[in-house]
C-alpha cells in the first residue's frame, strides 16, 4: 500500500499535464475513457488488437451479439437467421431500421460488400473466423445469404467479435488510405468525430441508434453525448485520474490499486459476469530438451501458479491449471490431467532425475555434459515480474532459464523466429475451438502455433470441430483435442486475467462485458449520475 500510495502521489502531480481539460460546453455529456495504448489504424480487418476492438465495439456492429454470459447469441443487425441442414448455408434477415452515421441505411450490400472486401483484403487478418465462403449473397434490401463451402460450427460465435463489424464500404473506398484514420461510417452507438493518433480519439453519440443487443437495458440512443479515450500509458496517471474525476472510465488499473478503489466509496469497480483471457508460456517443442516431454512435465510442476496470482497479479488473478478457463464454451475438465498442472517441485526433480539429469555442483542440471539452460521470450509489463518468478522456480530444480524482454515494437518479430525454447503469450477467446484452432492446427505454425505442434490427430480432430453439426459433435472433437494437447504439455498455463471496469465520481456503475477483453463493449450503458 506504502507504494501505491506514492506512485498515486506522483500521478496526482504529473496528471494536469497528461490530461487535457474537458471543454466546458460539453463537460456534462462528455465522459473520458483511459486506456494505455492505441493501434495503428481503426480497421477490423487488418487489426487483432484490444485497443481496435473496444472502439469498433462502439462505432460499428455485428450481424449478431454475444451475450455477457458468453455463450448466448443474440440478435443485433441481424433480427432473425436460419441454418440450412447441411450447416453451409446461413440465412439473415436485417432490422429495416438501421442507418450508418452518414444518415445511409444499411441494407444486405453492405453486409456482402463488407464480406467481399475482407476476403480480398492483401493484410486481412484472422479470415479464419468468416469460415471458408463460398459466397455472400445480398438476396434483398434485408436478406443476405452467406454460403460456405464447408460447415463451421462456431461462425455465430465469430460473427459476434469486431472483425465482423459490418462497413460502409462505399465510405471505405472514398477515404482510400485515410479510412479507420481520419473517419469511419459505422451503425454503432458512437460515431467518429476525430482521432490524435497515441493522444485521444473523440466519439460523438449516433442520435438515430436504437438497436442495441437485447441483454442491454438501454437499447440506444447512448446516455452521454460524447466519449473520449485518452491515451494514459502510465498506471499511476490512470488510477489519480479515476479517483480526480479528470478520468471517467477505465479497465485498464494496475493490480496494486484494485483494493484501495474497491474502498473508495466514489469509485464503483465491476467485473463481467465471464471474461476469458488466459496468460501461458509455451515450449518451443521442436528444440532441444524441450523436445522431451518429461522435461516439459518437470518445468509445469516447478512453476507455482498460485504464488504467481498472489505475487504480480495481488491476488486478483485465478491460476490456471488449464489451456482455457473452465466457464468456457466445450471446456472438458475430464480431458485435463490435474497431475500435469500445479506446483510440486519435489515431484518435478524426481521426473528430471528420472530422465537423467542430474543437479550439479553449480546448482543446476546436466545431462551428457550439456546444461540444462533455456532461453524464454518475453514482452515487457506484467511479464516481466511474471518470468522473473518463473525463472526463481526454475532455479529451485536446477534449471537455468534465460529470459529475454522485448518491447512491443520487437517482440513480434522475435516471436516469428526459431531462436527460443519459450515465450510468454496472453489471448483472449469465446470458446475452447476458438482457442484451440488458434493455437494448434499446423498449418499455423510458425506463427500463432509457435510451439511447432505437428499432429495429424489434432488436426483431424478441429476440422471435425470446425465442421460439427450439432453441439455435442462440436464438444465431443474438441475434447480430444484438449486431452492431446494437456497431455503432451506444450503450454504452462499461469493465470486467467480477470477484468475490473472502475467508474468514477461522476459515473454510475457500469455493467461490465467479457467480449475480446473489451469491458465497456457498446457503451450502451455509459451513464453520468
Amino acid at each position: 500500500m506504502e507504494l501505491s500510495k506514492l506512485l498515486l502521489r506522483a500521478g496526482a502531480i504529473a496528471l494536469t499535464a497528461a490530461l487535457p481539460l474537458a471543454a466546458p460546453a460539453v463537460a456534462e455529456t462528455s465522459v473520458s475513457v483511459l486506456r494505455t495504448i492505441d493501434t495503428d489504424r481503426y480497421d477490423p480487418h487488418t487489426s487483432t488488437s484490444r485497443a481496435t476492438a473496444e472502439v469498433m465495439f462502439m462505432m460499428g456492429d455485428t450481424l449478431v451479439a454475444l451475450g455477457p454470459d458468453m455463450k448466448t447469441i443474440s440478435p443485433l443487425l441481424a433480427k432473425s437467421w436460419t441454418v440450412s441442414p447441411d450447416g453451409l448455408l446461413y440465412t439473415f434477415k436485417l432490422r429495416d431500421d438501421v442507418s450508418f452515421c452518414s444518415g445511409k441505411k444499411l441494407t444486405a450490400k453492405d453486409v456482402k460488400a463488407t464480406i467481399d472486401r475482407w476476403i480480398a483484403h492483401p493484410k486481412g487478418v484472422v479470415k479464419n473466423r468468416m469460415g471458408d465462403v463460398k459466397e455472400v449473397r445480398a438476396v434483398d434490401d434485408y436478406t443476405v445469404e452467406y454460403e460456405l463451402t464447408q460447415p463451421y460450427s462456431e461462425l455465430l460465435y465469430q460473427m459476434t467479435q469486431h472483425f465482423h463489424t459490418i462497413l460502409n464500404v462505399e465510405d471505405v473506398d472514398k477515404l482510400g488510405d485515410d479510412f479507420g484514420v481520419k473517419g469511419f461510417d459505422g451503425t454503432g452507438p458512437y460515431c467518429f468525430e476525430s482521432w490524435e493518433p497515441r493522444n485521444q480519439l473523440v466519439l460523438k453519440k449516433h442520435e438515430g441508434y436504437t438497436w442495441g443487443p437485447d441483454f442491454y437495458e438501454n437499447k440506444g440512443p447512448a446516455k452521454v453525448d460524447e466519449v473520449v479515450w485518452k491515451i494514459i500509458p502510465e498506471d499511476n496517471n490512470r488510477v489519480a485520474g479515476i479517483q480526480t474525476g479528470q478520468g471517467d472510465a477505465t479497465q485498464y488499473l494496475p493490480y496494486w490499486a484494485i483494493d484501495q478503489l474497491q474502498a473508495n466509496p466514489q469509485i464503483a469497480v465491476t467485473s463481467p459476469p465471464f471474461y476469458f483471457w488466459t496468460y501461458y508460456v509455451g515450449f518451443k517443442i521442436t528444440r532441444d530438451i524441450v523436445n522431451d516431454i518429461e522435461v516439459r512435465k518437470a518445468i509445469n510442476l516447478a512453476v507455482d501458479q498460485k504464488a504467481l496470482a498472489e505475487g504480480p497479479f495481488f491476488g486478483k488473478a485465478e491460476p490456471a491449471y488449464a489451456y482455457v478457463h473452465s466457464g468456457t464454451l466445450d471446456y472438458d475438465p475430464k480431458a485435463v490431467d490435474a497431475s500435469l498442472f500445479g506446483y510440486d517441485p519435489e515431484k518435478a526433480g524426481s521426473i528430471l532425475d528420472a530422465a537423467g539429469w542430474k543437479m550439479g555442483d553449480d546448482k543446476f542440471r546436466h545431462k551428457d555434459g550439456k546444461k540444462l539452460e533455456l532461453v524464454a521470450y518475453s514482452f515487457t509489463n506484467i511479464w516481466r515480474p511474471v518470468m522473473e518468478a518463473v525463472q526463481g522456480d526454475l532455479r529451485k530444480v536446477g534449471v537455468d532459464l534465460k529470459v529475454e524482454v522485448f518491447d512491443a515494437t520487437v517482440v513480434w518479430g522475435k516471436l516469428k523466429t526459431q531462436d527460443f525454447d519459450l515465450y510468454t503469450m496472453s489471448y483472449p477467446y469465446v470458446s475452447a475451438g476458438d482457442a484451440l484452432n488458434l493455437y494448434f492446427p499446423s498449418a499455423n505454425m510458425p506463427t500463432p502455433n509457435r510451439m511447432n505442434w505437428d499432429d495429424a490427430e489434432t488436426d483431424q480432430w478441429l476440422k471435425e470441430g470446425r465442421g460439427a453439426l450439432t453441439d455435442a459433435d462440436r464438444a465431443a472433437a474438441y475434447s480430444k483435442v484438449e486431452k492431446k494437447v494437456h497431455d503432451a504439455v506444450v503450454w504452462i498455463p499461469i493465470v486467467h486475467e480477470p477484468m475490473f471496469v472502475a467508474a468514477g465520481p461522476r459515473m454510475k456503475p457500469i455493467e461490465a462485458h467479457g467480449i475480446y477483453g473489451a469491458g465497456l463493449y457498446k457503451g450502451l450503458n455509459l451513464e453520468l449520475k
